[in-house]
């Protein structure tokens, strides 16, 4: 098995200036188990809970599904799936910018698909990443965005080989992840949910070890 590319398919995605070292300080261990159980709280409850609001703006994700579409050679015949697709924001704009595209979306989180995006919640359901609730091969495409890192070690392996089970080969995914002791300093500072953060060259070790041949990218506040 070859791993696929390190690769930022979200060089689109509107950058935010985010003051690590604020956010940081004022996180508790309680903050943190009330952010994982990625309810009302998480979404749309207080800000150190998690995003403080947590609503559709197509500046966001639109500029990537050109850079996403070009990449995956997306068509109205794909077929995609969001693993931990919350709302359904990017689903949401995907269909709407590939037209007659399939896209489907699964989240831990009751709250986030019982108030998902409108057009997208016949779309999106209540589903684990350790076990994808799709027969092998079932999609050209497999997207899963700053999500397998909020499970623990073991279970990042069980995810990231179930999303190598219902794609037909191509996958992308970010993860939490550092180069140096700074950057590990920013990150636990910064972190509300993620389990598993390592540096990028140990998650490389791991995407061979689990036999993860998808793409990949790093998240790095």
């Amino acid at each position: 098995m070859i791993l696929g590319q390190e690769i930022d398919l979200l060089i689109s995605y509107p950058k935010t200036k985010r003051n690590v070292e604020e956010r940081g300080s004022g996180k508790s261990e309680e903050d943190r188990l009330i952010a994982r159980k990625f309810g009302k709280e998480f979404f749309d409850g207080d800000r150190r809970y998690g995003y403080g609001g947590f609503n559709y703006f197509p500046r966001f994700w639109q500029p990537v599904i050109p850079t996403l579409q070009q990449h995956f050679n997306l068509s109205g015949d794909s077929e995609v799936l969001d693993v931990g697709c919350a709302k359904g924001f990017m689903l949401h704009d995907l269909a709407e910018l590939i037209p007659g595209i399939t896209v489907k979306g699964i989240d831990v989180s009751e709250y986030a698909i019982e108030n998902a995006i409108e057009d997208m919640r016949s779309n999106v359901q209540v589903g684990d990443a350790r076990k994808l609730p799709f027969p092998d091969d079932s999609f050209d495409v497999v997207i899963s965005i700053n999500t397998i890192h909020n499970l623990d070690r073991e279970d990042c392996g069980q995810a990231l080989r179930e999303i190598e089970r219902v794609s037909k080969g191509k996958a992308f995914i970010t993860v939490d992840a550092y180069h140096n002791d700074k950057e590990i300093e920013r990150m636990m500072a910064w972190n509300l949910t993620a389990k598993t953060i390592m540096h990028v060259d140990e998650w490389k070790g791991f995407f061979n070890e689990v036999g993860y041949t998808g793409d990949y990218y790093w998240f790095i506040p």
